[in-house]
C-alpha cells in the first residue's frame, strides 16, 4: 500500500457483495483516508469498516435523500474534501445509489475516481457458462407480469445478434420471471441463475429454462439475492407470441401432464395476460380451426 495522501475528490468505492474478504487493498486505503464515507446504509457499511478497524465518519446517502445529500457533499468537495461513496454491496451506481452524486460531482468539475472491485453482474457472468463476448446488464425487470413480459419481448426483438442478458431478480418473482423467459425464448433457452454470490450458500443453477424452473418448483422456499442470465437470441417482431394457445396447451398437457385448467394458468402467466383473455383467444382459435 502506498502512503501517499489521498487527493481531494469523490471516490466511488466497490465493496464486497457477500464475503467481506472481497475488498481490495486500494479500497481499504481510500476508506481509511477519506474525510467521510457516504453510505446507502450506514449500519451495513459500519460492519465492513469495523471488520478492518476503520473509524472514518459515515453519512447516509440513499435513494430517498441522494439528491438533497448530493448538494451538501458537493459543497464539501468544492472545499477540498475527500469523500468515498459506497453502496450496501458491490459497485455504487449499478442498480444502487451513487450515480446522482457522481454526475453532480462531474458537473461541478470535481475529480471522480473509480475504485473497482466486487460486482454481482460480472461475478455471475464469468461463472455462468454463457457467452461473455457480448452481454447487456438490464437491472431489475418490471415487477408486474404484463410489463415484465413486454420488456422481455422488446429485448428479444431488439437484439441484432445473440447476447447474454443479465438481470437482478427478487426470490418471490423468480418463478414467474422464468415462466416469462420460457414464453419468449422457448423451453430450451439456456439460462444461469446465480444465488447468494460469494456467500456461504452460493449456488448456480444452469441449463434449459424449463429445467431450472422445475428445480425451483421442487423447493419449499426460494431465498437469497439472485442474478439471472439468459442466452438470448434475436426474435422477429411478434414471434415471441406466435405459438398458438392450442399448440402451447397441447405441449404442456403432453410434456408435463397438466390439466387444461392448470395449463391455461401457466400460459396466461407466460404471456402476461389474464386467464379470461387467454380463454377467449383459445375459443377464437378453436372456432377458426373448425
Amino acid at each position: 500500500m502506498t502512503d501517499e495522501p489521498l487527493a481531494p475528490g469523490l471516490y466511488i468505492v466497490a465493496t464486497p457483495i457477500g464475503n467481506l474478504e472481497d475488498i481490495t487493498l486500494r479500497a481499504l486505503r481510500v476508506l481509511r483516508s477519506a474525510d467521510r464515507v457516504a453510505c446507502e446504509d450506514t449500519r451495513q457499511t459500519r460492519k465492513l469498516l469495523d471488520r478492518y478497524g476503520i473509524a472514518t465518519p459515515t453519512i447516509s446517502s440513499h435513494e430517498h435523500n441522494e439528491a438533497e445529500r448530493s448538494r451538501q457533499l458537493i459543497e464539501e468537495l468544492k472545499n477540498g474534501a475527500r469523500i468515498a461513496v459506497v453502496s450496501d454491496a458491490g459497485t455504487p451506481g449499478i442498480s444502487d445509489p451513487g450515480m446522482v452524486l457522481a454526475a453532480a460531482a462531474i458537473a461541478a468539475g470535481i475529480p471522480v475516481y473509480p475504485i473497482p472491485g466486487a460486482s454481482a453482474v460480472l461475478a455471475a457472468l464469468v461463472a455462468s457458462g454463457l457467452s461473455t463476448e457480448q452481454f447487456s446488464f438490464v437491472g431489475f425487470l418490471p415487477p408486474k407480469a404484463g410489463a415484465r413480459r413486454t420488456a422481455l419481448e422488446d429485448l428479444a426483438t431488439g437484439l441484432s445478434r445473440p447476447s447474454t442478458l443479465v438481470f437482478y431478480e427478487a426470490p418471490h418473482r423468480i418463478a414467474d420471471t422464468l415462466a416469462d423467459v420460457e414464453g419468449v425464448w422457448g423451453a430450451d433457452c439456456r439460462v444461469a441463475l446465480a444465488r447468494e454470490l460469494t456467500k456461504f450458500h452460493e449456488e448456480f443453477l444452469r441449463g434449459a429454462v424449463h429445467d431450472v424452473r422445475n428445480q425451483l418448483a421442487a423447493r419449499e422456499t426460494i431465498r437469497g439475492e439472485m442474478v439471472l442470465l439468459i442466452d438470448a437470441h434475436p426474435l422477429a417482431s411478434g414471434s415471441a407470441a406466435t405459438t398458438s394457445v392450442q399448440d402451447r396447451l397441447a405441449e404442456l398437457e403432453k410434456s408435463e401432464g397438466l390439466a387444461e385448467k392448470d395449463a391455461l394458468k401457466r400460459i396466461a402467466r407466460e404471456r402476461g395476460v389474464s386467464k379470461s383473455e387467454l380463454w377467449r383467444e383459445l375459443q377464437r382459435e378453436r372456432a377458426r380451426s373448425k
